[in-house]
């Protein structure tokens, strides 16, 4: 017998219901998983044939945890799939209906790329407009996962030359994938709702082959996925679906909150029941987050509690501006790590992920591991790369892999084969493949020439045109005016528009490295571009952390979804950053930022800190920061402010307060004046820009106070005048 003595007793209804269709809200940490296994077990010692039983979730993961889950309990093997599985498993058994034969290939996104093109070639467009294949097959999947077709999309109004053109490309993309016998992966599901609705007697079959369906995460449920299913159960009405409309946050990829909250009017007969006691979270958290996301008007009303007891209230933290934000956490992360907590027990949340770059130089000089989840360092992300490669070949002539990464972009026809010639030739001739590239624009002497066409010369010139114009901004203005120039200047930001779904990420990740070079001006005593680039290219060729290293986790609230840990810290918690700006004219999407705000909270155990700045660097320029509007809506009684602690001082210095210059705390008061810290030979400390350094010598010198540190990361002895010093104690 199914053991149902661990469950609670809304737990025990939910499994206990054999038919019908049943809603099962089930709030963070409520045990959904163990819910959803149990009652497949109860079915099937009940009558109900393990064959006769499907089960659906999102991930690969979740459905290989939940197929093990049910073998150990019944040992039956029941079919638990995500939807492109259950999808690809219809269309293997049922797709010749279409026209198609059951052996056909399923393309990736550069299978489908390569069509675009032929389906380009095939339009005859006008040789002088360019078009890219990604804008088109992002416009493709939305309307596949929207249920349209090519003719549903003639006769609509459009207001871009690429969205006149969508629906003849994509009538010939899909005429070309069914020539090819091939499926791209959003007709997994585009296609069986295809035969489900074309042809009633295939979809009768699968009604009598799963009378009982099963679905989890089902707020995440997109309209294809949504029909699917709706059309799957039709016949028997064995719907059971468990979601949490207060976790919708992935409208941006499709999922329809309305899914959930129309469950009743699609299903009148339907069970509702709420699955409440979290099993994760200490009350003061939950308390917090229920009153944050009561401010939202679409969802069912439900309260979470948790019997774990009150635990500590919700630490909030002011930082000057983000570096000061990144350093307040890191140091409070350092301190939990010497109370016994591990690293991977902690995570950072932030709303965006070009977030991660203070953080990342703040834990590099404090020699914390860490992790970016679910993403690239900042400093090996694309258009990272890209822009330091515009400022290196702008500083150096003979970098040809600068050279290779940036002379399309934007595109300008320069291929592999040309650029190999280009790079041989210069060698042959002893010059720098732009010396080289300038004598043939220029119709100079040269020994030999590689070939290129009118078209290519052209775009040749244009590019030297753009690095000659950014070398002079390089030589003459500021970094961060070399930075900007890199981006605005040389017609980087026409390839961010070529991909809109990523255009807004990629363009905070610009803003961060501008504030990045900014920052290092600052700090610098002469800064120089080659010192900037020779810093950054460092940061971006570190060693892979080892995966067994116990590290700090860093992601976006999105990525967060699903996972919980001890210790929560939520950074950027500002106005137009969260809620972001984007949302705030849109009462749909400005209730989505707060449910994933109530997600991020829900994620921590035991500790949540939440953190905002009063400035904050914005494409090179010091925006004063207002703090946002959600942390007003959490009640004052949970929440408390949160300020480091000093490191332990010899009993005679009363330490006050904390000061910060720079982000680093180098000053204390000691009988009511704020005295400098001063250190002794051999003292280890921490400089912001140097890292870890051990003090060699301390003397009087011109200007007060004078060390000479040997810093580990470059092994070299710095003098450095205490009054200005960004020193603290490791």
């Amino acid at each position: 017998m199914t053991d149902l003595s661990g469950l609670n007793d809304q737990q025990k209804e939910a499994v206990q219901i054999l038919e019908g269709p049943v809603l099962v809200l089930a709030g963070a940490g409520s045990g959904k998983t163990r819910v959803v296994t149990t009652r497949i077990a109860y079915l099937i010692e009940n009558g109900v044939p393990p064959s006769k039983i499907l089960g659906v979730t999102f991930t690969n993961k979740a459905a290989g945890e939940m197929r093990d889950r049910v073998l150990n309990i019944v040992q039956h093997n029941v079919v638990i799939s995500t939807f492109h599985s259950l999808g690809a498993r219809i269309l293997r058994e049922s797709i010749e209906v279409l026209g198609y034969s059951r052996n056909f290939t399923i393309y990736d996104e550069a299978d489908a790329d390569r069509l675009l093109k032929v389906a380009f070639n095939d339009l005859k467009v006008d040789e002088g407009v360019k078009l890219e294949t990604k804008p088109f097959r992002l416009l493709i999947s939305q309307a596949k996962n929207n249920l349209l077709s090519p003719d549903d999309l003639k006769g609509s109004a459009y207001e871009s030359d690429i969205e006149e053109l969508f629906p003849k490309v994509y009538a010939i993309y899909q005429q070309k994938l069914k020539e090819c016998n091939a499926v791209d992966f959003d007709d997994l599901l585009f296609l069986p709702v295809k035969i489900f609705m074309e042809f009633p007697e295939v979809l009768r079959s699968y009604q009598e082959k799963w009378p009982f369906v099963l679905i989890d995460e089902y707020q995440d449920t997109n309209t294809a996925q949504y029909t699917l299913i709706k059309l799957l159960v039709e016949r028997y009405q064995n719907l059971f679906v468990v979601g949490d409309p207060d976790q919708s946050i992935y409208s941006w990829r499709g999922a329809n909150i309305r899914n959930i909250l129309s469950f009743e009017k699609d299903y009148p007969q339907a069970r509702v029941i709420e699955l409440v006691q979290n099993y994760r979270s200490h009350t003061n958290i939950l308390e917090a987050a229920n009153a944050l996301i009561s401010c939202n008007e679409n969802r069912y009303e439900k309260d979470l509690w948790s019997d774990l007891g009150p635990g500590e209230k919700i630490k909030l933290m002011r930082g000057s501006d983000e570096r000061e934000e990144a350093l307040f956490i890191s140091l409070e992360v350092e301190r939990l790590k010497e109370e016994g907590m591990p690293l991977k027990n902690m995570v950072v949340f932030y709303r965006t992920n070009a977030q991660s770059r203070p953080f990342e130089d703040v834990l590099l000089s404090l020699r914390i591991p860490y992790v970016i989840v679910g993403g690239l360092s900042f400093y090996q992300r694309k258009e990272i790369k890209d822009i330091l490669a515009f400022l290196k070949i702008a500083h150096s002539s003979a970098d040809y892999v600068a050279f290779s990464r940036t002379i399309n972009l934007p595109k300008r026809g320069i291929g592999d084969t040309t650029l190999e010639k280009l790079r041989i030739h210069a060698s042959q001739e002893g010059l720098t493949v732009l010396a080289y590239c300038n004598a043939i624009v220029h119709d100079q002497p040269l020994k030999g020439k590689a070939k290129l066409s009118s078209k290519q010369k052209e775009s040749l010139a244009d590019f030297l045109s753009v690095i000659a114009n950014l070398r002079n901004i390089c030589k003459e203005e500021s970094i961060s005016d070399a930075v900007i120039a890199a981006i605005e200047q040389t017609g980087y930001l026409t390839c961010l528009q070529a991909d809109p779904e990523t255009m807004t990420d990629r363009k905070d990740n610009l803003n961060e490295l501008i504030a990045k070079a900014s920052e290092w001006e600052e700090a610098e005593e002469n800064p120089t571009l080659e010192a900037f680039l020779e810093e950054l290219s460092l940061k971006s060729h570190l060693d892979e952390a080892d995966a067994a290293l116990d590290r700090l986790c860093l992601m976006t609230i999105h990525n967060g979804k699903g996972l919980e840990f001890d210790a929560v810290f939520m950074a950027g918690m500002e106005d137009n950053l969260f809620p972001h700006i984007n949302a705030k004219n849109n009462i749909s999407e400005y209730e989505e930022e707060r449910r994933l705000c109530y997600v991020g909270m829900t994620r921590a155990k035991k500790k949540l800190y939440l953190s905002y700045c009063n400035r904050r660097y914005l494409w090179g320029n010091v925006k004063e920061q207002d703090c946002s509007p959600f942390l007003f809506e959490i009640p004052k009684n949970f929440i408390e402010k949160f300020t480091l602690s000093q490191p332990s001082r010899p009993p005679s210095e009363k330490v006050v307060k904390l000061n910060f210059t720079q982000g680093i705390p180098i000053s204390y008061v000691k009988n009511g004046a704020v005295q400098q810290e001063s250190f002794d030979s051999g003292q280890r400390i921490l400089h912001k820009d140097f890292g870890v350094g051990e003090i060699r010598e301390a003397y009087e010198g011109s200007m007060g106070l004078t060390y000479k540190i040997f810093f580990e990361k470059d092994k070299t002895v710095k003098t450095i005048v205490a009054k200005y010093a960004t020193l603290s104690r490791v």
